[in-house]
């Protein structure tokens, strides 16, 4: 029987989504979850693997299990052996050939900036803190040339693994409410700091600090023309769409009015 899970997690503490050697990561406090319910020895398969200090509000995971329990049973037992900072939020049985990585459409991500000339302590884990002036209207023009099925090259980590550096972007959208401004992106799938790097590209296009167009950036495939790797904490992965599977679509932005 295969099992899908909604999950949110505030990744400040952690290495990111997926277990690495010597460093402490969500799936480890899952796998150590369930091991506390006497299920062992799980294969997990997940929607997105979120960086170091990356939050979610719907990663998506899955797994085979033998046991028969309740969606109450599953997602209280769990819950109660997690973190206070890793909340199981829903779940949903799924065909066995279900896979959180490969059937997802598509994956949104939502990054928080929180433009003002005074920092808010309260906000410093979930919001990236950024005092300059920022032309949106610049901003919002730009980033649509990257709507598309185009290599992203010059957005990714110098360090990324990807073979191919292509990836359809289906929507980018800039909101701002009151100094609370919100970078949301949708595509199929996304490179490493792909999504970092975008940001910190379209802040220093609305710093005017950045005089070649994005589109030029986009088309040189060249990370050394792109702007900056921005901080981790603003970013949240909002989750991935998998059509008329319902109970594990994306969450809503966390946008807010401050």
């Amino acid at each position: 029987m295969k099992l899908a899970f909604k999950i949110q997690y505030k990744g400040t503490n952690y290495s990111g989504f997926q277990s690495q050697k010597n460093a402490i990561s969500i799936q480890d406090k899952i796998l150590k979850a369930f091991n506390n319910i006497s299920i062992n020895d799980l294969q997990m398969n997940f929607s997105g693997r979120t960086d170091k200090g990356v939050h979610a509000l719907g990663q998506i995971f899955d797994v085979n299990v033998n046991e028969e329990r309740t969606n109450t049973q599953w997602i209280n037992g769990l819950n109660s052996n997690l973190p206070p900072d890793i909340s199981i939020v829903n779940m949903d049985r799924v065909k066995d050939s279900f896979h959180s990585r490969f059937d997802a459409i598509d994956r949104t991500y939502s990054y928080l900036i929180f433009n003002d000339q005074s920092k808010n302590v309260l906000l410093d884990d979930f919001y990236y803190w950024e005092q300059g002036n920022l032309d949106i209207d610049k901003m919002t023009e730009q980033s649509q040339c990257l709507i598309g099925k185009h290599d992203f090259s010059s957005f990714r980590s110098l360090s990324c693994g990807s073979k191919n550096p292509e990836r359809n972007v289906k929507k980018i959208e800039i909101n701002k409410q009151g100094n609370i401004l919100e970078i949301k992106i949708i595509a199929n799938a996304f490179l490493q700091n792909m999504v970092r790097i975008i940001v910190g590209t379209l802040l220093e296009i609305g710093k005017n600090q950045i005089k070649i167009p994005l589109k030029d950036i986009l088309e040189s495939k060249d990370r050394k023309n792109a702007g900056t790797t921005i901080n981790p904490k603003g970013l949240i992965f909002l989750g991935a769409n998998y059509g008329n599977i319902t109970s594990l679509k994306p969450e809503k932005s966390p946008l807010i009015r401050i």
